[in-house]
């Protein structure tokens, strides 16, 4: 810093300003060492400007399956928004487990993060809303308001009963759906939702048709040949999330079941590859990336101490190949 100072013609404590961005200076001064730091090649020292800001400039972010191609999108959204801020995201893994999550936002409070994003999970609101004593959080999946926290969610009820309307709107009478785990509060939603639309179209409710999943492939493989099985008639499948509909649509398949010919199927959540199946899979579109992005730029804001207002965003319907009208 002290040869930037030099080829500037600044003082030291001029160039610390600037570098920290709290600096009243005039442009020309300003140019003079950036200039000058583009000569020198000069890296200015993150960790000691970040110990002196009381910061460690890294973010927790408790997601809750890494392998997930559903919590990936979410974490480029993340990713994307933490580039050039100077902080880095520390990410661990929940596994929908109460206990491992609670252990790890413990390890990134100890590790000294500035701010936490939580990417669902099963906590309580009254527990993230303890942790917020320690450190600020943005968590999506819920509904959350305090002065260090705020929330991205989505109207899951709304959704579900949006993908049934569709296949409703479509002359479907026989809907069948593949739930995801009971204990997850946008499953439940979901299949509220589904049962509204039922309702409301004056469509009674066959509980023979419901089938419960896990949000895996397989699971939605084994709903099908339960489904099948029972042999309950049903013309259309509303799957609660795009990985157990691949799974149903291999069940089918293996079955010489055609879709949309025989069966048309919708999915939640748009993945990736659900435009690449065979048929391209019709569904309802989350905006992962977005809320990450968007829980990440809040997360800032909060950790600028500023005030962010809790947010709830809408599901998309995208409607491929997957699905037809009954004639």
């Amino acid at each position: 810093m002290q040869e930037v100072a030099r080829v500037a013609g600044v003082s030291i404590s001029t160039v610390s300003r600037i570098l920290n961005g709290t600096a009243r200076v005039s442009r020309e001064k300003r140019q003079a060492v950036q200039d000058a730091i583009a000569q020198l090649n000069f890296e200015p020292n993150r960790l000691a400007q970040s110990l002196k800001r009381g910061r460690t400039m890294t973010v927790g972010v408790l997601t809750q399956d890494i392998g997930s191609s559903y919590f990936n999108e979410t974490l480029q959204g993340v990713d994307k928004a933490l580039a050039n801020t100077g902080y880095a995201p520390l990410i661990v893994s929940g596994h929908w487990d109460t206990q491992d999550e609670s252990d790890r936002i413990r390890l990134l409070i100890a590790r000294r993060v500035d701010g936490i994003i939580i990417l669902y999970g099963t906590l309580e609101p009254e527990q993230i809303l303890a942790y917020t004593e320690q450190v600020p959080i943005v968590v999506t999946g819920r509904r959350i308001e305090a002065e260090r926290a705020c929330a991205i969610d989505l109207d899951h009820e709304a959704a579900g009963y949006a993908a049934t309307r569709h296949l409703l709107d479509l002359n479907h009478r026989r809907i069948a759906h593949i739930k995801g785990p009971e204990e997850h509060r946008d499953a439940v939603q979901r299949f509220a939702g589904y049962r509204r639309a039922l309702s409301e179209a004056g469509v009674d409710y066959d509980q023979r048709l419901v089938v419960n999943g896990d949000f895996r492939e397989p699971s939605g493989l084994l709903a099908v040949m339960e489904l099948l099985r029972r042999g309950v008639s049903f013309t259309a499948i509303f799957a609660a999330n795009d990985q157990m509909a691949y799974g149903a649509r291999l069940a089918l398949y293996r079955h010489n079941i055609r879709i949309p010919e025989d069966i048309s199927l919708i999915g939640f959540d748009d993945l990736p590859s659900s435009s690449y199946t065979t048929p391209p899979l019709t569904t309802m579109r989350q905006p992962l990336f977005d809320m990450g992005q968007t829980a990440a730029e809040s997360l800032l804001s909060i950790i600028d101490q500023k005030r962010v207002e809790s947010m709830r965003v809408k599901a998309e319907l995208v409607v491929r190949e997957t699905t037809r009208r009954l004639t």
